[in-house]
């Protein structure tokens, strides 16, 4: 039987959304850090279906754990797609979400707003060892502001207005965000695949 799904991030704000988006699993939840586990996996695919595997993957080693990997970007049709994959490291290693949000803008200067659409992606891969079980995808549909709005949520959540909600993903409550977010999207399906695993190991 394997008791524990673990969360393969370590970006607290990832981990927060999951901890509720995922509390309904019928595995305990833990993480890298709870589970002393150091290693580091680079993102280096081409893809965010590509990144999610490779992290899935590389810490599913045994059987203790199911693994919950993810990758996530934000591509704005602007800018071809772009950061997409290198979404996490637009504007070089280190910078900030602040950073990050203010190049974003200034690749956008001069583009008026109904050519500021984008989307939020999220895939999440489920492993167990060494072995891919199911992706899951997520996607939520916006529009990049001229100027950052709210001081909830992380990276570019500022930026991403809602039409249908006319606030920012960073105006929102967590509870808001989690209902409407990518990663709330995905983490639906990965839940059911998770409640079928769970059958299939208890029988």
């Amino acid at each position: 039987m394997i008791p524990k799904l673990l969360l393969a991030t370590r970006n607290a704000g990832k981990a927060r959304e999951y901890s509720l988006l995922l509390q309904r699993s019928p595995f305990v939840l833990t993480t890298l850090d709870a589970e002393g586990i150091r290693e580091e996996v680079a993102e280096s695919g081409r893809t965010l279906q590509d990144n999610a595997r490779l992290k899935a993957v590389s810490y599913a080693l045994d059987d203790r754990y199911l693994v919950k990997a993810d990758d996530s970007g934000l591509e704005v049709d602007a800018l071809g797609g772009a950061p997409g994959p290198l979404s996490a490291r637009f504007g070089g290693e280190g910078a900030s979400d602040a950073d990050k949000i203010n190049l974003l803008l200034s690749r956008l200067r001069g583009v008026p707003w109904e050519e500021r659409t984008a989307r939020f992606r999220c895939v999440i891969a489920i492993a167990c060892q060494q072995k891919v079980i199911g992706l899951c995808e997520g996607v939520c549909e916006g529009i990049i502001t001229f100027e950052p709005e709210g001081d909830q949520g992380f990276g570019y959540d500022p930026v991403f207005y809602l039409p249908e909600l006319d606030k920012t993903m960073a105006e929102l409550s967590l509870e808001e965000k989690n209902k409407v977010s990518h990663r709330a999207k995905a983490a639906q399906k990965a839940l059911r695949l998770l409640e079928r695993l769970r059958r299939e190991i208890d029988q």
